[in-house]
């Protein structure tokens, strides 16, 4: 993948295209370990909850943005 391109992903949802990241990605952010983003999903206890694709999480982009910017 060339340098410059995004690597967040694009998921259906049911109300429409959202970007996604990666737990990685996401971790990477938000400046927060990625067992800590793994914990949120698995305790249902986080500021913002993933999605599932094909059993992976994935971070929606508009979330973290609304988390980085003081939003819950």
């Amino acid at each position: 993948m060339h340098a410059t391109q995004s690597t967040s992903r694009i998921t259906l949802a049911a109300r429409g295209i959202e970007a996604t990241l990666t737990t990685e990605e996401a971790a990477c952010a938000l400046n927060r370990a990625t067992q800590t983003l793994r914990k949120w999903a698995c305790l249902e206890n986080g500021p913002i909850r993933p999605v599932r694709i094909h059993r992976r999480l994935a971070w929606r982009v508009s979330d973290i943005q609304a988390l980085l910017n003081g939003g819950q």
